[in-house]
């Protein structure tokens, strides 16, 4: 299959930015992609159209209704669901933070909730926080530092008849883990009768997403590391809309996850996401022009993005691998994976190898990244990593062009 890149590359204004004389070359997707120009589109036309709040009988607010209509239907076919179980929220910590007070009103004291330790803190800390408000025990499941991977037998172990919750990571924002998250609820579901809690902030850049499949309760996502705006975006599943009684003000929606939409969103950036999914439709339909569906081309789409993903990550794994002094943490191959990598370089802090790649126009990220059990379970606080991240606007020159940096500063 012939991967468009040109055609993508095409559609990233910021892709065109130099830095002290020589292309800028993105690597810090983990942390946040850039925008698309579809996106960008779609934003500046709902606010130069004629903004307005919702629900009021005049054009303005009804073509603002009816973009954010479109928006979480958009949402819903790029995780597989239905409309009236997206909520856009102003990002995923947020969200969940909102979903843990929710679920957190019908906990007792001796209940139980597992986390992981391979989690960015969002999804940690406020499960962490509402444990503690309640009297709730923690039971934390583990990685193996060597692989960088739980596994789903020690997740079994760890239920039990008061288990309410289990928090899980579809993918490391730290060590690119791909999890089987599937699996895992599975086990739960034959374990317990807890909720499940998906962060797939991580992996919704670069795999298909279907919450049917996974099976999961919830899913969060957040559109700015899928090259869309600042956004927040939460699946909640349609059986549970009786059950979960949101904080919220009185006139708010009731309906389904939009229960958490209380306030008045960003609907700007509800009409930038409606384009970044639109622009992922395109890339579908150009890869496969007989895919029938919004639904049908998305997933051609992103089956298209993870091959390309694939074999950039291949060609970097084998770079990384001819630096001296360098470790990589987590998986080794691109085997359960996203195309997320860390690592150390003897005698240099990550600190300042991210400043030396910055002043050479290559963009990366340094520190713990809110993964803050990984980075103490490894060992590596307080400096933490040098986290690499590819997508599928970045290109094997660019791949090629890390690499070099990174022997000359090896030396």
């Amino acid at each position: 299959m012939h991967f468009p890149i040109d055609a993508v590359r095409a559609r990233f204004p910021a892709l065109s930015r130099s830095h002290n004389g020589r292309p800028c070359v993105y690597f810090d997707a983990p942390g946040g992609t850039q925008i698309c120009r579809d996106a960008i589109g779609r934003m500046v036309g709902h606010l130069e159209s004629g903004t307005a709040n919702a629900h009021g009988d005049f054009p303005t607010s009804r073509e603002t209704d009816a973009i954010s209509d479109e928006a979480h239907a958009a949402m819903a076919d790029l995780l597989g669901g239905a409309p009236h179980e997206i909520a856009f929220g102003p990002n995923m910590t947020s969200l969940t933070l909102a979903v843990s007070r929710a679920l957190a009103r019908d906990w007792r004291a001796g209940d139980e909730i597992v986390l992981t330790r391979l989690d960015h803190d969002a999804n940690v800390a406020p499960w962490l926080l509402a444990a503690e408000d309640r009297g709730v025990a923690v039971r934390w499941l583990d990685f193996d530092p060597a692989t960088g991977r739980w596994t789903v037998d020690a997740l079994a172990a760890l239920l039990g008849p008061r288990t309410r919750l289990v928090a899980l990571g579809a993918a490391s924002n730290a060590l690119g883990t791909l999890n089987p998250i599937a699996e895992a609820v599975r086990t739960v579901r034959a374990g317990s009768d807890a909720l499940v809690f998906v962060d797939a902030v991580q992996s919704v850049p670069h795999i298909v997403t279907d919450v049917a499949a996974l099976g999961c309760d919830f899913l969060v996502c957040s559109p700015y590391k899928f090259f869309g705006p600042h956004q927040g975006v939460l699946w909640m599943r349609g059986t549970l809309a009786d059950q979960v009684r949101a904080y919220k003000v009185r006139p708010a929606d009731d309906a389904g996850a939009h229960r958490f939409e209380t306030g008045t969103p960003s609907f700007e950036g509800q009409a930038a996401t409606l384009g970044t999914v639109e622009y992922l439709e395109w890339l579908g339909r150009t890869v496969d022009p007989h895919a029938n569906s919004r639904r049908a081309r998305l997933v051609v789409a992103m089956d298209a993005i993870g091959s390309y993903e694939r074999d950039l990550g291949e060609r970097l794994l084998v770079g990384l691998a001819s630096v001296s002094g360098l470790k990589l943490w987590g998986p080794q191959t691109m085997d359960g994976r996203v195309p997320t990598f860390s690592f150390s370089l003897a005698s240099h802090a990550p600190a300042d190898i991210e400043r030396t790649l910055g002043d050479r126009g290559i963009f990366a990220w340094a520190g713990h990244f809110y993964a803050v059990e990984v980075i103490e379970r490894l060992g590596l606080a307080p400096a933490g990593l040098l986290r690499v991240g590819l997508c599928h606007y970045n290109t094997a020159e660019e791949v090629d062009r890390l690499i070099a940096e990174l022997q000359a500063v090896a030396g």
